[in-house]
């Protein structure tokens, strides 16, 4: 089944194609004749207007350029609307008895779920329905967090699970990344507590062990390998992005605070480990990249590799080296990494060519 996403991308491609072909044509390099021409343009403009009028897509520069506008403008406009019911309970919650409380609470959600079904159903677009499920999803977390209050219960981190599950609900329900990021997040953050809690510690400080961060990073970035949501293929994007910045932060704490891990040796050796580890992985992270086209997975990687490799940088000559001599190494560093990648990139092209 072709989803909004792939209709888009064939949409790009037939602008890029008609831009080219009458490129071509003014050069001199391909001559069509006037059937030939109309028959083509016609079965161009035809394929265009039927993938817009099925899948609401942007046919023109124009157009891509005010949906990212308003992307932008749902994804604030959901945070402001969910500040504002944080900040509405603050202001008149003491004056509510328990059951209004209540019922406020289990009816916020609800009702933005509501607004997200009618949003879905009206606008393929699906920007109000993002904004709508963005505010049920804020009015959840909210939910749980003043109804334990309500009854005095023991903040747990059983919590995260069910507002991660709430936010994949609704972000696969609905073909919505926003709130498939704050679940993805939240579902994260529950696999690091976990393990925090298992290894003696308690689950609120899983952050001063970024190892935690390493088990559910790790299986965020081989969702979309594993062919969990053949269905929802646009998702795969999300889970690469959202994994590997998590993962690349905690290699990266791991490499300058050797002592925040849990491997039971001098601080110094366990920086070194990590530092092999962060290499390996952003070069792997930066092949895969490149060979299997996913642009943001390269672009992650290879900003991860340089910061990496400043900070060793930084580590190893600061402190005795001229400030000249110390930048005139590493814009030559700078030099020899993009002869590097060059030379990665055409082999991959080549790998990859017919």
């Amino acid at each position: 089944m072709v989803g909004k996403a792939e209709a888009q991308k064939r949409a790009d491609r037939v602008r890029a194609f008609r831009e080219e072909l009458a490129e071509l044509e003014r050069e001199g390099a391909l001559t069509l004749d006037e059937a030939q021409r109309a028959g083509l343009e016609s079965h161009l403009l035809r394929l265009s207007a039927e993938l817009a009028e099925r899948f609401d897509i942007d046919t023109t520069e124009g157009q891509k350029q005010i949906s990212w506008g308003m992307r932008i403008a749902s994804t604030l406009g959901g945070a402001a609307l969910c500040a504002a019911v944080v900040m509405f309970f603050h202001r008149y919650w003491g004056a509510l008895g328990v059951p209004i409380q209540v019922g406020l609470l289990i009816a916020t959600p609800l009702l933005m779920l509501a607004a997200t079904e009618m949003a879905a159903r009206r606008e393929r677009t699906l920007y109000y329905a993002s904004l709508f499920s963005l505010v049920a999803f804020g009015a959840f977390v909210v939910n749980l967090n003043v109804l334990g209050s309500v009854f005095n219960l023991t903040p747990g981190r059983a919590a995260l699970l069910a507002w991660g599950l709430f936010g994949l609900a609704v972000a696969y329900t609905y073909r919505l990344r926003l709130v498939l990021s704050a679940g993805v997040l939240c579902l994260m953050a529950y696999v690091a507590t976990c393990l925090a809690a298992w290894s003696g510690d308690y689950w609120l400080s899983f952050i001063e062990r970024p190892e935690n961060l390493l088990p559910g990073s790790l299986f965020a970035v081989a969702v979309p390998a594993l062919g969990l949501h053949r269905s929802r293929r646009e998702f795969d994007a999300v889970y690469r992005l959202l994994g590997l910045v998590t993962l690349f932060l905690a290699l990266l704490i791991l490499s300058e605070m050797g002592e925040q891990s849990y491997l039971p040796w001098p601080g110094a050796r366990t920086e070194v480990l990590y530092q092999l580890t962060g290499f390996a992985a952003g070069g792997l992270a930066l092949w895969l990249g490149v060979r299997c086209g996913w642009a943001v997975v390269a672009y992650l990687a290879a900003g991860f590799l340089l910061i990496l490799m400043y900070l060793r940088c930084y580590h190893w000559w600061w402190d005795w080296m001229p400030g000249w001599l110390f930048f005139l190494l590493l814009g030559l560093i700078s030099i020899a990494l993009l002869a590097v990648f060059r030379i990665l990139r055409a082999r991959v092209t080549e790998a990859v060519a017919p």
